[in-house]
């Protein structure tokens, strides 16, 4: 939550540098893993390349046919196939901004991507909740608005999200009440579905109306973002082809990220279903630079394995981490801002829930993600948002970015002199150098419990998860909206209303 405040001026601290518990801005200081040679790599992007000489992608969309075709792509209409010459990819590749920044309303969560900064965002997407006292449950407007309220309190999250498809509202004007809980209970960037131009257009009306910008500064840089996930192998279908157009004219951040199951929707091994990938990325990604050069752009990876007993889908694993770090080389090979995502297979917000997130957050952060979605709150392999794993996940997001603060290794970081004032057999819960530092000096958890078997027990033998549901519930009881200008929020309102009388908008299809 918001950085606790600590008295600067307690007995033995004056002029002692405190540990920041801000976790806005991160900063990753570590270098990324790498699982291939450079001509293993190079050899995989040429083969990407190859793909989209010979074969191309199947492009529902005919204004994405168009777009294309005036390009110099090799448009067949009968078959909707679009293929690329290389040079075509490689002269957009080399307008790939390598950072942007994502402009907030509130200026103090405007966030960076790109370069050694790590942006966390929610879950996106899934029809179903659940917690521990409803159980799971078809997703409503209220439990999106739930899902706003933790985004929003909690600094580690840097961005909002798509983080439940609500059910209880029409498609027509979904996308209005899903703008207005995020613009309203919110100030940091919101997310956008691409779901046709009339929807991005009412949300991007909106947005310039929370931020008090007009249609020139909105497009001067990145004020939302939004994901397109290709129709894996190989097509792209006419709302998120459309979406990385109108995103791309608009100068919004687009997150191209192919979504391959190797065995499934790509071949069985890691470099066959990163190779596929890496194609549907590059076309995904060439298209927004042909419609605007410049535009911000993400190269987005969710490559994992399927369970080749059953064909589900299988998250965490050892393949998804190896996945991660291939993906990010692939990434940086191009000098695009790359976007991994932590992900389970659990139903449940358990062990097996924990265990392959964090195995999925481990491939992404030492891999040099710079966009980490879904970090917080997917269960179900991404069919359910949980409230407990919500909690769960931020624990673990926060760990992440107290991994990341720098260690200090001064004189008096050293302590020598408290080496000699403790002396054989003693110990430094009394000395100068622990009193001046004990309040800050470690990571307070969120969820954990670190006292004795004895004292947990009396205390009602509470396990993490059910620790996780009273945090969220305390979270949202004390939760108090961002400040937003009456006027403001008056004329967002009438938006909303005026639109849902002419109808709302209907998504493409």
């Amino acid at each position: 939550m918001r950085p606790r405040r600590r008295d600067s001026q307690r007995a033995g601290t004056v002029g002692q540098a405190e540990r920041s518990t801000r976790y806005r801005n991160l900063v990753n200081p570590f270098e990324p893993v790498r699982i291939f040679s450079d001509d293993q790599l190079e050899n995989m992007h040429l083969a990407a390349l190859g793909i989209l000489e010979r074969q191309g992608m199947r492009v529902l969309s005919p204004r994405g046919r168009a777009v294309l075709a005036a390009a110099g792509a090799a448009v067949d209409e009968a078959s909707q196939m679009v293929r690329l010459d290389r040079g075509l990819v490689t002269t957009a590749l080399a307008t790939v901004p390598a950072e942007a920044n994502l402009i907030a309303r509130n200026p103090a969560r405007s966030c960076r991507v790109g370069g050694p900064h790590v942006v966390f965002a929610p879950v996106a997407g899934p029809p179903s909740v659940s917690d521990l006292q409803r159980g799971k449950r078809t997703g409503t407007i209220e439990d999106y608005r739930d899902f706003v309220r933790l985004s929003q309190a909690f600094d580690v999250i840097h961005v909002l999200g798509q983080m439940v498809e609500p059910q209880d509202t029409t498609v027509t004007e979904r996308h209005l009440e899903t703008t207005f809980a995020q613009l309203t209970l919110g100030d940091k960037v919101p997310y956008f579905y691409c779901r046709g131009e009339a929807q991005l257009a009412d949300c991007f009306a909106m947005l310039r109306i929370a931020q008090g910008i007009d249609e020139a500064t909105f497009r001067s840089e990145a004020h939302c973002y939004s994901i397109c996930n290709t129709n894996s192998p190989l097509q792209l279908d006419v709302p998120m082809t459309d979406g990385i157009i109108e995103f791309a004219a608009h100068g919004q951040l687009m997150i191209v990220t192919p979504f391959t199951l190797a065995g499934a929707m790509a071949p069985i091994t890691i470099a066959g279903a990163l190779t596929l990938a890496h194609a549907e990325a590059l076309f995904g990604i060439t298209l927004s630079q042909i419609v605007r050069p410049g535009a911000p752009v993400m190269y987005g990876s969710f490559t994992s394995n399927v369970d080749m007993k059953s064909g589900s889908p299988a998250f965490g694993t050892p393949e998804y981490a190896k996945a991660a770090f291939g993906a990010g080389q692939l990434a940086r090979r191009i000098g695009a801002p790359w976007r991994c995502s932590s992900a389970t297979a659990s139903n449940a917000p358990d062990a097996q829930a924990v265990y392959e997130s964090q195995m999925s957050l481990w491939g992404a952060l030492l891999g040099g993600c710079h966009f980490i979605l879904h970090a917080a709150g997917w269960l179900e392999g991404g069919l359910t948002a949980s409230f407990e794993k919500y909690i769960l996940d931020v624990e673990m997001l926060q760990m992440f970015a107290e991994l990341f603060q720098p260690v200090l290794a001064s004189a008096e970081e050293i302590g020598i002199e408290a080496v000699a004032e403790v002396g054989p057999g003693g110990h430094f819960f009394a000395a100068a150098h622990t009193m001046q530092r004990y309040r800050d000096a470690f990571y307070t958890p969120l969820v954990s419990d670190w006292r004795n078997y004895g004292a947990w027990s009396d205390d009602g033998a509470k396990t993490a998860t059910e620790r996780a549901n009273s945090r969220w519930r305390e979270t949202l009881a004390s939760f108090q909206p961002p400040v937003l200008d009456p006027a403001v929020h008056e004329a967002l309102a009438a938006f909303v209303e005026r639109r849902r009388r002419e109808g709302g908008a209907a998504p493409a299809s």
